[in-house]
């Protein structure tokens, strides 16, 4: 019996990950009513939709943030909330809230100009990594070697006039094991950890990375909930590496694929999520 609910999936393409939670919410009676982010419109009156919640899964980060204020102003709660999009979906933001609260991360310099931005990278020392503000699956990530090369790489990026490009967010190369760690945590608990190893230095399941199940220490546990906890809370996938001093938080992910974790884990993670959707709706 679903008393009445309604579930809204807010999304850009049906995925295996959005197969699974229209099948989990059928299980539990409850009607789903699919947007789709290159159809909807948001007006300023309130809409006729009859939802409770609206999963938000557009993979554009843009295009979840106006959405997901737009939810708000009709009154209808998000899974994530759009502070928690906005936030954790921006690298420099992100950044400052983990630094703010003690999570140890890499070392991460902003730079506003090209010129800076290599004067930094020079303090930084090479390797190191080179990112868009705003961006996820490992694109546009740059590992730069040296002066020259970082040179190449700025001058291209200024090229193509774009505002996520016109901002240098610039880290320290960590040296790792051929992996990092994924811990999907959903609401006050870690649902579900795993490894992701590739003999690349990006290690996306997108860009092929091979997923292992792990079993979260109650050190990683701890620490992903405070990222989660840092940035709002919700639905969220923390990714961590593990350096020479322990372990750092290197992003956290607020429209999280699970297709891998699923696979490495056999746990359910669709199932979980729409049970914290239900749990957040308006009745």
């Amino acid at each position: 019996m679903n008393n009445g609910f309604h579930l809204g999936l807010f999304y850009t393409i049906v995925r295996q990950e959005e197969r699974w939670l229209l099948e989990a919410a059928a299980r539990r009676g409850v009607p789903v009513e699919r947007l789709s982010d290159e159809s909807t419109t948001f007006d300023l009156s309130s809409p006729n939709w009859d939802l409770d919640v609206v999963l938000n899964r557009s993979v554009s980060h843009s295009r979840a943030v106006y959405a997901g204020q737009f939810f708000a102003h009709y009154g209808i709660p998000t899974v994530n909330l759009p502070e928690v999009v906005e936030l954790s979906g921006d690298k420099v933001r992100a950044s400052l809230r983990l630094a703010a609260r003690g999570i140890p991360t890499p070392k991460t310099v902003v730079a506003l100009t090209p010129e800076a931005a290599l004067e930094a990278l020079d303090r930084l020392g090479y390797p190191a990594v080179l990112k868009p503000p705003i961006g996820s699956w490992g694109r546009l990530m740059a590992k730069v070697e040296s002066r020259r090369e970082a040179e190449q790489i700025i001058e291209h990026k200024s090229a193509l006039a774009s505002p996520n490009h016109s901002v240098f967010y610039l880290q320290e190369f960590v040296p790792k094991p051929d992996r990092d760690i994924r811990a999907f945590v959903i609401g006050d608990h870690v649902a579900a950890a795993m490894y992701r190893r590739s003999s690349a230095w990006r290690t996306n399941t997108a860009r092929g990375g091979e997923v292992e199940p792990l079993v979260p220490t109650a050190e990683l546990s701890e620490l992903a909930l405070r990222a989660s906890e840092a940035v709002g809370g919700g639905v969220l996938a923390v990714d961590l590496m593990e350096s020479p001093s322990g372990l750092v938080v290197h992003e956290v992910n607020p429209t999280p694929e699970f297709k891998g974790l699923v696979s490495a884990t056999g746990v359910d993670v669709a199932e979980q999520i729409v049970d914290y959707a239900l749990q957040q709706g308006r009745r």
